[in-house]
């Protein structure tokens, strides 16, 4: 539910309308962590558009909002904006490892509360200027400042002075420790598998985004947000509200130039993508995958196609602080009466697969093993009803203490599979189920206030197994689900404890199986995604962490 970067892939934005298929076609759905890859067939189909640009390289996004400074956007998709720009000391590789971007290496202290960042020789930002150990000082001390109310919760590595500074008892952060211009020391207070991400961020020049800095006083930096300056692969040109915004290699990026000179966001509508797509005015587009549009990606014959999963799952949200959904056996029993699988098939016809797990099928944390499936299970079900002392009532309707068991449902479109389905199914175990069509932010805000009984949801974009289950911890105030396990909070805090990551697979499996038998939620589903590349470009390997940002230094379009 954080607003946060988008992976520039527009079926993260858009669920597919496709009719239900009839007769015996054959799917090309995928399964699993399965990637099914379909070459072009034939580039003499190429647009003449796509044909034209010799230079230049053209991605579709959807809504930013001019908000080009990271750290401070509200807007997910300005989020996608800034990445070209700024450049961070490390990022994850498509198996969601850390690899070293402007910082060559860095060491971890023994008892794993010292982080020591070696950038690497020479850097500079896109201006020319140097970037050095004290613009990631700066960075940091930024994110301190009492005035900083953005997305990034620094809080959460436990920079050491870090609280004294936000709270104006010291005038620098003991923890943040300059070396020297190409090495920066940073000392914690709690380990926190998190903190090299948090830590290792994008880099803001002191010289450029610091000079007009006073504590408490940041009001300065909007004037900068449509004019960023960054070390990233691509340098900022333009923007034009609405339309595109437009960018240029960077000659002075680490790596070198990138190969094409040009780069292009395009603000698109995305229900028009595949068209634009077809028509030569987009070279990169990202789908909900379905067999329609898969085929019909396939018979362009110039399309290089990947068809996988996407890095996020769906889930519908449970009051767990209503009377009603307290006890676990009548959760249980939600998951049991609820036809998961038919609701899938509905929605992404062969390209989903029933959720069982809290986190993606691409995270090395995955585990699923000993994991209680729930498949559907009317009379289970209606034995953990009975169970929990909910009895059926003259109309057929579950009672307790005096009250029938109504479930009020928050969803967003009013074309949700799940309606259908569940009123159905919990009609059959005795629970009567009314919908309510309402917009994002109302449906956020009921959220936040606890104010419904289920609601239908998806993850952002996961990049660590830690982000979907740290609001299952009874005192984190995102905890929408008003969820309290003891066992759970344990196992919560030491998942991020440890920057083992084997050691934290076999936390993060007992956390599973612990969330399985008492679970805050209903998992729904895992989904797939089509994402299509024009077949003369080169060089373009979108994934499941940065989604095209990695690869844009090394695009080439074939002469």
């Amino acid at each position: 539910m954080i607003l946060s970067a988008c992976a520039l892939d527009s079926s993260s934005q858009k669920e597919s309308s496709a009719p239900e298929k009839k007769g015996n076609t054959e799917s090309t759905s995928v399964k699993s962590t399965e990637v099914k890859e379909y070459k072009a067939t034939n580039l003499a189909a190429l647009p003449e558009k796509a044909k034209a640009r010799k230079d230049l390289f053209i991605a579709g996004i959807s809504a930013p909002g001019g908000v080009f400074l990271p750290y401070f956007y509200e807007n997910g998709w300005d989020g996608n904006v800034t990445d070209p720009m700024f450049a961070p000391l490390v990022n994850l590789d498509k198996e969601g490892k850390s690899v070293g971007i402007l910082a060559e290496k860095w060491d971890v202290s023994d008892d794993q509360l010292t982080y020591t960042f070696h950038l690497r020789k020479g850097l500079k930002f896109s201006d020319g200027s140097p970037l050095t150990a004290d613009d990631v000082a700066f960075t940091l001390t930024l994110l301190h400042d009492p005035a900083y109310a953005g997305y990034q919760d620094i809080s959460l590595a436990a920079i050491k002075g870090g609280k004294e500074y936000k709270e104006g008892k010291a005038t620098s952060i003991e923890g943040i420790k300059v070396i020297d211009k190409e090495t920066i020391e940073i000392t914690t207070e709690k380990v926190n598998a998190k903190s090299l991400l948090l830590l290792g961020g994008q880099v803001l020049s002191k010289a450029y985004y610091g000079k007009d800095y006073q504590y408490g006083k940041l009001d300065y930096l909007k004037e900068l947000y449509p004019k960023p300056l960054g070390a990233g692969p691509y340098k900022f040109v333009k923007y034009v509200a609405g339309q595109e915004v437009r960018y240029e290699a960077n000659e002075n990026y680490y790596a070198g130039k990138p190969k094409t000179k040009n780069l292009i966001f395009k603000v698109i509508d995305t229900s028009t993508s595949l068209q634009l797509f077809e028509t030569g005015e987009l070279d990169y587009a990202g789908f909900s995958a379905d067999d329609d549009t898969v085929e019909q990606l396939k018979s362009l014959g110039f399309a290089n196609i990947q068809v996988g999963p996407v890095n996020d799952f769906g889930f519908i949200y449970v009051n767990n602080s209503r009377p009603q959904f307290k006890d676990k056996e009548v959760r249980q029993a939600l998951i049991y009466g609820l036809d998961r699988q038919k609701i899938v098939d509905v929605k992404f016809k062969g390209y989903g697969e029933v959720a069982n797990v809290p986190v993606s099928k691409v995270s090395w944390a995955y585990d699923d093993e000993g994991i209680n499936k729930y498949e559907f299970n009317v009379e289970k079900a209606k034995e953990l009803l009975d169970k929990a002392g909910w009895k059926v009532g003259k109309d057929g309707i579950r009672e307790k203490d005096g009250k029938q068991f109504v479930i009020r449902y928050l969803t967003r479109t009013a074309e949700d599979p799940i309606i259908p389905i569940a009123k159905e199914n919990y009609q059959d175990i005795g629970i009567k189920f009314e919908p309510e069509i309402m917009d994002f932010n109302a449906l956020v805000a009921k959220l936040n206030d606890k104010d419904y009984d289920l609601a239908a949801v998806s993850t952002s974009q996961i990049l660590d197994p830690s982000d979907p289950v740290e609001e299952f911890a009874t005192n984190n105030p995102n905890n929408a689900a008003g969820y309290s396990n003891p066992k759970v909070d344990e196992l919560i805090q030491k998942g991020l404890n440890t920057l083992d990551i084997e050691k934290r697979k076999g936390i993060y499996h007992d956390l599973y199986k612990e969330l399985n038998d008492n679970p805050p939620v209903i998992l729904i589903h895992y989904r797939q995604s089509a994402k299509a590349v024009s077949g003369q470009i080169q060089g373009l390997n979108p994934d499941n962490y940065t989604g095209i940002s990695a690869s844009l230094p090394n695009i080439s379009i074939k002469k």
